[in-house]
């Protein structure tokens, strides 16, 4: 009997732990409901210093990469463990108004529209901060290069030998195209090429300048691009920089996820049916994550919302309808988000809402954290919490409704910004004049599948 009950137990809590619920550590009644609040570890909230531990996804599920943090424990890119806050801030903040100047100028294509407005999802002044990055090899023989990668964007590009203008700093060796043997230019007179900003000796030229003025600029190409070792692409068109300028924190460019033609699901769509997942792993743990395309090993618990066209073709709309705070609804209306519409993006890092709805959110959180000291803001920030002295502290759920009756409910590390030990912040910001942006902060730990062909956008708990 003791034997039996036991093993009775231990079904009853992996069914406990498979129910809809995507704040990891989420403190749950005998019923197995998520609560309206959970405890998390004070230090949880800050970087670790152990071992980098592998996502067990990205190293079992066909088609995936490891997925890393810039400033995590996994990066191989930066020597440097300290967080310049200060500077992520002000680059996302440039990422978002970038995508503002580049929805108000409605562009019609990636390759010219981008020249003045895209900025992708990397820690660099260039990219914004969206700090995740991949590992791809491009050509034959392969080089390997790390890759930022991103939603917002479609072309795939990296820095080329010789650079004929600039190149930045990047960690591994630039990729020579000379030294491929599958490496093409593409034509002018290809359709690929139609976007393109001009031609040289009958090869296309590809050009693309950020929001904050920072450049790519080089030849369209052709190539061979191995994901994995079952994993391998011909023909890929990609951009192949051979004047570069910016602060890419040293990765060799970017891997464009976005809606266009030029990106990489949208050109695989035969291979991987233009579906790809990803799970961003905090800043903090020591984990990896995944990006995986294709469908093979998407959790059967995924909820989908469908992909809105308002407010851009050229990011993936979403439509939220709903956001709740601990027990409490907020006082969402259909013409809450009906102005600007939402997005989801990868390369955005922290969540902002119209302002009302920040200002509900807000005043909603204050109030149940009203045990727990308040200090000052910081930069965009404006409710801070100064934790000193406590072992651990008790969060409010928070749950995004989105259209489809998809609830998310955050993970403790999508809620707040650590600082410092004495100055814990509030992870999300106030601004009227874009659409509201899902940010990758409030993804952590998520799998968020994105079904293209199909028209829809799912989540899924403890994706990592």
């Amino acid at each position: 009997m003791s034997i039996m009950r036991n093993f009775l137990s231990m079904i009853i809590m992996l069914c406990v732990c498979l129910n809809w619920c995507f704040a990891e550590g989420a403190e749950k009644s005998d019923s197995g409901k998520v609560l309206d609040s959970y405890t998390i570890q004070v230090s949880s909230l800050f970087p670790s210093s152990s071992s980098c531990v592998p996502s067990s996804k990205a190293s079992n599920t066909k088609s995936s990469l490891r997925v890393v943090h810039m400033h995590g424990a996994c990066s191989h890119l930066s020597s440097d463990a300290r967080v310049d806050h200060d500077e992520i801030i002000r680059r996302d903040q440039a990422r978002v108004e970038s995508i503002y100047s580049k929805l108000s100028k409605n562009s019609a294509n990636e390759v010219s529209e981008a020249k003045s407005t895209e900025l992708p999802a990397k820690s660099g002044i260039t990219l914004g901060s969206g700090n995740y990055i991949v590992t791809i090899g491009i050509g034959t023989p392969k080089h390997d290069l790390s890759l930022v990668f991103d939603t917002g964007s479609d072309l795939t590009w990296t820095q080329c030998e010789p650079c004929l203008g600039s190149c930045y700093s990047q960690k591994e060796p630039k990729f020579n195209p000379s030294s491929s043997s599958t490496y093409q230019n593409v034509s002018c007179s290809s359709p690929m090429c139609e976007d393109a900003e001009s031609c040289s000796a009958s090869n296309c030229v590809y050009s693309i300048v950020y929001g904050d003025k920072s450049f790519t600029q080089g030849f369209l190409a052709k190539e061979k691009f191995t994901l994995t070792n079952s994993d391998v692409l011909e023909d890929v068109y990609f951009g192949c920089g051979e004047n570069n300028q910016g602060l890419f924190d040293g990765v060799a460019g970017l891997l464009g996820l976005g809606p266009g033609k030029l990106s990489l699901p949208a050109q695989t769509t035969t291979t991987y049916n233009n579906i790809f997942s990803y799970c961003l792993p905090s800043f903090t743990s020591n984990s990896t994550g995944h990006l995986t395309f294709g469908s093979a090993g998407i959790s059967e618990s995924v909820k989908f919302t469908p992909i809105s066209s308002f407010p851009s073709a050229f990011n993936y709309g979403i439509d939220i309808i709903g956001i709740s705070v601990g027990d409490k609804e907020l006082a969402i209306t259909p013409n809450s988000f009906s102005t600007e519409g939402a997005i989801i993006d990868s390369g955005t890092v922290f969540t902002r809402l119209p302002t009302k709805v920040y200002a509900e959110l807000r005043s909603v959180f204050k109030e149940k954290m009203s045990s727990y000291k308040s200090t000052s803001g910081y930069g965009l920030f404006d409710t801070c919490y100064d934790f000193t002295g406590l072992d651990t502290v008790t969060y409010p759920t928070i749950a995004f409704s989105f259209a489809g009756g998809t609830v998310v409910e955050l993970d403790g590390s999508g809620i707040s910004l650590p600082i410092k030990i004495s100055q814990v912040c509030l992870a999300f910001a106030g601004n009227d004049d874009l659409p509201a942006i899902f940010g990758n902060v409030q993804q952590t730990t998520l799998d968020v599948v994105y079904d293209v062909a199909g028209g829809r956008v799912g989540f899924a708990p403890n994706g990592c």
